[in-house]
């Protein structure tokens, strides 16, 4: 990235103007649309700005883990799709598609969001497998914190399967939903010379020298956390971070 162009952006954010003509401290207008596909156990699409996200959840009967054999499982994963963005290509899994993925199963793994006990059939034996799939159509920054919301969107909407013979009948779900009770929100907050802000532009995401990602409960609790970017964070800078990933979490709660 350009250095001068870095330094006026630094100059605009000094007077807590951005590019996009937001303050620092502002997420764009989001909006939420659940059931948004068939073939899914529960969908979601959030919006928010020009990043549009999708997320799925399939619902599968495995065999648990041995040291968890009485508790469901659940995998995340991130596909970031050519036709999103010209910065992404086909292939393997990108590095950020799968640090994007456990950055996410994290804030929802760490909160207890899911009580995985509940998807237990029979212990040692079977258990449920959430598949928690997320997809930007069209991505302009903030991956994170968006596919954060989808996730839970697409989570609070899922129904479970009927089971037949111990096998899942995906034409008729029953009326009961996933076990799910809390809402870890994630934000992420970037640092561009000494300026905080959040959700982040890809044009922004460029500048940053360093992000904290905060995934904050309910009761302003936090589960989990994720640093990025090359340059180091003070105490104070953390602190900052913090503090404003757990006010900007209550106004994103509201919309789920």
């Amino acid at each position: 990235m350009n250095e001068k162009f870095k330094d006026h952006i630094v100059k605009a954010l000094n007077k807590n103007v951005r590019m996009d003509g937001r303050k620092k401290d502002d997420f764009r207008k989001i909006t939420i649309e659940t059931g948004v596909t068939c073939n899914a156990e529960g969908s979601a699409r959030v919006i928010c700005g020009e990043t549009e996200v999708i997320a799925g959840i399939k619902m599968a009967v495995g065999t648990p883990y041995p040291d968890k054999s009485d508790e469901g499982i659940l995998m995340t994963g991130v596909e970031l799709y050519p036709m999103s963005n010209p910065d992404f290509e086909g292939g393997p899994p990108r590095e950020d598609a799968i640090e994007i993925a456990r950055v996410i199963d994290r804030g929802v793994r760490e909160s207890g969001m899911i009580d995985t006990k509940k998807l237990c059939i029979t212990p040692g034996e079977a258990v449920w497998m959430v598949n928690l799939d997320i997809a930007p159509i069209n991505m302009d920054g903030n991956l994170i914190d968006i596919g954060t919301i989808a996730a839970l969107a697409a989570l609070k909407d899922a129904k479970m399967p009927e089971l037949k013979n111990g096998k899942p009948d995906y034409k008729n779900l029953s009326k009961n939903p996933l076990p799910v009770s809390k809402n870890p929100i994630e934000v992420t907050v970037l640092k561009i010379g000494e300026n905080l802000l959040v959700d982040p532009t890809q044009s922004e995401e460029k500048l940053l020298d360093a992000r904290l990602t905060v995934s904050v409960l309910e009761n302003s609790d936090i589960c989990a956390m994720q640093k990025g970017g090359n340059s180091p964070l003070t105490d104070k800078d953390i602190l900052e971070m913090v503090d404003l990933a757990i006010k900007k979490s209550k106004e994103l709660r509201k919309l789920l």
